[in-house]
């Protein structure tokens, strides 16, 4: 039989997700973000749970082929924008929506030949000072695409910083507004976390949020918010150990048994993506039930302590199930957030690392 490690997609998750996003943007429309394999989840599977969104937002053009190939013909939006003049050919090819967000492309655009105009989304550099014209700028850019006949329509947008933290949002949103007070379009600035916590912040008003993680069953400010799990890790035991007083377990020898102690070995490493920096206390589900770690996480097995599950094992070659985040077939759920904050990461990196090697199933919705 195959080793028994898999991934399972959950579209009925990603369906209630997004959901959940209109509920509480009820007046602005979804981008549905993609990018990077639709945060590992692979964009083929997860577009029947989020074909609900108003449009898909990625970041290169072969993950905007894809989406396209899959039937999709709404709005498409490139975040990063185009990287070299000849992919304005192939917005134009695909309908394509693009960020601008320095001179470069907006000199690209004026260089370009089209007879279809573009429509663009105009990013300003608030305060995060990644992308975008600082707001001192932003009027002379907009100014200048709005002159631009390879030019239709043009939408402002930012980026928040800490719409997850103290911080907060403000500093970023008036800087915003002031800049673009007037300016006509769309505006789109909320972010997953600005979404989920400052919705009913009347500064943010917005004709497009931009729903990333949260559609994936993570949240930036986990624990106050947990959507639901879209992504299950699962494996099984393989083999069960008994330790004495001052046995060790793994290569270093990190973790030192105190006590008699159950251990399993369950069939997952960081060669699967599961992060070699999870260490004892690291959360796991045995049978459902909620146990931990010991010691180090080797390239294809972790060592898990059975002391709240003793009934699991290894029968006639098939072991007990182990979920590493996600959804067990008993119902319990592992957010993949609390492992994350146990690894010292966060959600996005854990499910974005899925290695090749695991099988990656779809659980249709009903």
């Amino acid at each position: 039989m195959p080793r028994p490690i898999a991934a399972t997609i959950h579209t009925a998750a990603l369906h209630h997700n997004l959901q959940r996003v209109r509920q509480s943007v009820p007046d602005a429309k979804v981008w549905a973000v993609v990018k990077a394999n639709a945060y590992g989840h692979g964009i083929e599977r997860v577009f029947e749970g989020l074909r609900g969104a108003d449009g898909f937002a990625l970041l290169d053009l072969a993950e905007a082929e894809r989406v396209r190939h899959l039937g999709w013909r709404g709005p498409i939006l490139l975040l990063e924008g185009v990287f070299e003049p000849r992919d304005l050919e192939l917005c134009s090819r695909l309908g394509l929506w693009h960020a601008v967000h320095c001179d470069e492309q907006i000199d690209m655009l004026a260089a370009h030949k089209t007879q279809v105009p573009h429509r663009v989304f105009l990013k300003m550099n608030s305060g995060m000072n990644r992308l975008g014209f600082t707001p001192a700028r932003y009027r002379a850019a907009w100014a200048r695409l709005g002159a631009l006949p390879q030019v239709d329509e043009i939408s402002v947008m930012t980026h928040f910083s800490d719409a997850d933290g103290p911080r907060g949002i403000a500093h970023q949103i008036e800087a915003f507004n002031a800049a673009t007070q007037d300016l006509p379009g769309e505006r789109s600035v909320s972010n997953s976390a600005a979404t989920l916590r400052h919705h009913t912040d009347a500064r943010l008003r917005s004709d497009w949020v931009r729903a990333g993680i949260v559609l994936y069953g993570s949240a930036p400010d986990f624990p106050e918010n947990s959507p639901q799990p879209t992504m299950t890790l699962s494996t099984r035991l393989l083999a069960v150990q008994h330790l004495q007083p001052g046995d060790t377990v793994g290569y270093g020898s990190r973790f030192t048994a105190t006590e008699p102690l159950t251990i399993g070995i369950a069939a997952c490493g960081y060669a699967d993506g599961y992060p070699r920096h999870c260490d004892t206390g690291t959360p796991v589900l045995v049978g459902g039930v909620r146990t931990r770690l010991v010691g180090r996480v080797s390239m294809d097995m972790v060592t898990v302590d059975l002391t709240p599950v003793l009934a699991a094992g290894v029968a006639a070659g098939f072991g007990t199930e182990v979920t590493l985040w996600g959804r067990a077939s008993t119902g319990a759920v592992l957010p993949i957030d609390d492992v994350a904050q146990a690894a010292g990461t966060v959600g996005y990196e854990l499910m974005c690392a899925l290695a090749q090697r695991v099988p990656v199933a779809v659980d249709g919705m009903d």
